[in-house]
């Protein structure tokens, strides 16, 4: 898990910056996450957010990613998510996070040509 003084990786792939997300995502990795979503949006105008060692996000982890997209729109950027569980996945339409960033089942999905 990262915790404040680590990073997590932020790599450039097809024209996005994909932010590899650590496998909790709460209140011991805010600090982190905000740190990632800044390089990436330094980078690149599309982030992809890669879920797919996520194994635990709490309620949170869930405004954490709240402020990434609302910072994200402001910004002008484009955010995309792949590699969700489908337990997240199903969350994440219920809160209508899905509404505010495209869920994708892989990576070269969701960096593809749209």
């Amino acid at each position: 898990m990262a915790t404040a003084g680590e990073r997590l990786r932020v790599r450039s792939a097809d024209g996005a910056a994909v932010i590899d997300l650590p496998s909790e995502v709460d209140a011991a990795t805010e600090t982190v996450l905000r740190d990632a979503y800044t390089e990436a949006a330094a980078a690149k105008r599309t982030i992809a957010l890669n879920f797919a060692g996520v194994d635990y996000i709490n309620s949170t982890g869930i405004a954490i990613i709240v402020g990434m997209l609302a910072r994200a729109r402001a910004d002008g950027h484009i955010v995309r998510a792949f590699g969700l569980s489908d337990h997240y996945r199903e969350i994440f339409e219920i809160t209508r996070l899905s509404d505010f960033m495209a869920i994708y089942p892989s990576e070269s999905s969701a960096l593809g040509p749209r």
